[in-house]
């Protein structure tokens, strides 16, 4: 730089000096004045010039008018159903004494489940043991879990009026896990075979307390080594049952475990979990199912003023189902269960109240799930040559079939608006993406909220409405019609 530039600037920040000086001069005089001077150069708090970012009163203000509207439409609720709340009901679609076989058959389909289980241990042991070829293994175990995830929808589908709602959603949900687990299961194993047969080493995370590695009790005597478990040692009955009543999708040879049951945690975990189901009982009794009946006829004769009506009276009982279901099940149930089975990594969820894109939801409010899916599905295709566009498609469509395989085998009304409804979440992530490169990351969150706001309870008025039709015809609408 020249001389005559280093001077322009030196001259300039001298000036700016200078402005500062005379401002903070002309500060001095203004005080001394005698007509006392109150005034200086200030942003309004609403500028984002102003800095200011204590908004807490607002946000009580904003939680008590929601507590007010839900209250009122609870009331509004009151005054037209009356008492809606009968724990007689709780227990006749629990045990499903009015509907379906006597004989529960979900009961028999949920206990043949150990038949698979057992395969699959049976096959890894030979595998191992070099009895079974690598090909033929692997050709049994992706037989295995293909009926694994069929069985259920073949056998709710010829004796249809065997299965409960409940009972049919139940062994729908409990085969999805085990498929899961059980793929997992598999590919560790495979890992663990391709590393032995490479002569690397298979070792995996101890299986001693996080409390004793703090206090370093694993010394010389008492080796980190002889705690581990190694493959092909794992393949047995204990090990595959731990891992399948584990809170995790995920295999590993050595979880890690936690030292003692705290026996306080535990109670209130349970408490939770017996308070928490009864209030959801409580919710679908007597308000969610009001609501669903009344929608049905604006939303079949396509009124759109009156749909939408129906759809945000919804909105609200449902989504505190919602909330209320994920933090039984994520915080309460699963933290009950590992405690129980000294089970340490509580990772089940992460902030996803504050996810300010669609992505970011799905990646931290099911971590279970979402680790399964890096782990043994993205991670792989990435690995194998697959783009990461390709990858993420593929979890999408994994997910949305699963959406759809819990959805409409129960019902045995196979329509296709949860599978389209997980997979819209693809052109929303490039939409909460563009809201929050452009507005900020504020606005992606309320669009995050808005679909889950909206989107559940519209889906559920969809599959009500099919339901209806599949199973009692045009004849249930005119009657609800004309009431």
């Amino acid at each position: 730089m020249t001389a005559e530039g280093e001077g322009i600037r030196l001259r300039r920040t001298k000036s700016v000096t200078r402005a500062e000086e005379i401002q903070k001069q002309e500060q001095q005089l203004r005080r001394i004045q005698p007509d006392k001077p109150c005034h200086r150069p200030r942003d309004s708090l609403f500028s984002w010039s102003s800095g200011f970012t204590n908004f807490a009163g607002l946000v009580n203000w904003a939680f008590l008018l929601l507590t007010m509207g839900g209250v009122r439409l609870l009331l509004e609720n009151l005054i037209k159903y009356g008492i809606r709340v009968d724990p007689h009901q709780w227990l006749v679609v629990l045990t499903g004494s009015r509907e379906g076989d006597p004989d529960h058959p979900s009961l028999y389909l949920a206990s043949y489940a150990v038949v698979p289980i057992s395969l699959c241990l049976l096959l890894e042991k030979g595998l191992a043991g070099e009895k079974i070829a690598a090909n033929i293994g692997s050709i049994a175990h992706v037989v295995n879990l293909a009926l694994l995830v069929t069985l259920p929808m073949v056998v709710i589908y010829i004796k249809p009026t065997g299965f409960s709602l409940l009972g049919a959603s139940g062994v729908c949900f409990l085969y999805s896990v085990l498929f899961l687990k059980l793929w997992s299961y598999v590919q560790v194993n495979l890992w663990c075979r391709t590393a032995r047969a490479s002569h690397k080493s298979t070792l995996r995370r101890m299986s001693v307390s996080l409390s004793k590695l703090s206090n370093g009790s694993a010394n010389h005597n008492d080796p980190i080594e002889d705690h581990l478990v190694y493959y092909p040692d794992n393949l047995n009955v204990k090990d595959i049952t731990y891992f399948i009543l584990a809170p995790t999708l995920c295999y590993e040879l050595n979880f890690p475990r936690t030292d003692r049951i705290r026996k306080r945690f535990l109670l209130k975990r349970l408490l939770e979990v017996i308070v928490l189901l009864q209030l959801i009982l409580c919710l679908f009794q007597q308000w969610i199912i009001p609501s669903v009946k009344n929608s049905l006829i604006p939303f079949s004769n396509m009124n759109l003023m009156l749909a939408t009506e129906r759809l945000l009276k919804l909105s609200i009982p449902n989504h505190l189902v919602w909330l209320t279901f994920f933090y039984l099940s994520f915080h309460s149930f699963l933290n009950m269960m590992g405690e129980i089975l000294h089970f340490a990594d509580r990772n089940f969820y992460c902030d996803w109240w504050n996810a300010a894109n669609i992505d970011v939801f799905w990646r931290t409010w099911n971590m279970p799930v979402h680790k399964w899916c890096v782990r043994h599905l993205y991670i792989p295709m990435v690995e194998q040559g697959y783009s990461k566009t390709t990858a993420s498609v593929t979890v999408f469509f994994i997910s949305a079939f699963f959406h759809e395989y819990l959805v409409s085998v129960p019902l045995r009304t196979f329509k296709v608006w949860a599978f389209l409804g997980m997979m819209s979440q693809l052109p929303l992530s490039h939409l909460c993406r563009s809201v929050e490169k452009n507005l900020g990351p504020r606005w992606g969150n309320m669009i995050v909220w808005a679909s889950l706001i909206l989107g559940q309870p519209l889906c559920i008025m969809m599959y009500y409405h099919d339901y209806v039709i599949t199973h009692f015809g045009e004849s249930l609408l005119e009657s609800y019609a004309s009431i």
